[in-house]
């Protein structure tokens, strides 16, 4: 596997009580997590809690079935969450991944930075495609917690 870190720093217009909650409540965690335009969701369910777990099965137009299981390792309120997470396509395992989202109060908003160590797999992913893809879930989050405010 192709082993990658990115960092992503992203502020958003929130207090990091209620990103913490975008993150902890299932139901507004679902609403902006599985909201990708052409995204299907088949399943989802969260378990937020430190030993938890997070599952998301789903598809993006005819694409095969895309797969995420994660288990949470610390969980510090609106402070520090660590997940451990793989991915499948189509049945096939595509990375594993270790993230760590910390967040802090940056004026009336908070400054959310996201760590990834991600192994990337047999070729069928990249980090490249890893990093736009949490670049697109940081908008979605920060276009939740904006209507919110």
């Amino acid at each position: 596997g192709v082993p990658a870190s990115p960092r992503h720093r992203w502020r958003l217009p929130a207090s990091p009580a209620r990103v913490w909650d975008a993150y902890a409540d299932p139901a507004k965690k679902k609403a902006w997590f599985t909201s990708a335009p052409g995204g299907v969701t088949a399943h989802y369910s969260l378990e937020f809690r430190e030993g938890g777990s997070e599952s998301w099965r789903g598809t993006f137009g005819d694409s095969p079935v895309i797969e995420l299981d994660a288990r949470y390792i610390d969980v510090v309120p609106e402070t520090r969450i660590i997940i451990s997470y793989a991915m499948k396509i189509g049945g096939n395992r595509i990375s594993v991944s270790t993230q760590t989202t910390e967040m802090r109060p940056d004026g009336d908003g908070t400054l959310l930075t996201l760590t990834e160590y991600g192994a990337y797999l047999d070729g069928f992913d990249d980090p490249g495609l890893r990093v736009s893809g949490t670049e697109d879930l940081l908008r979605r989050l920060e276009e939740f917690v904006a209507k919110r405010n």
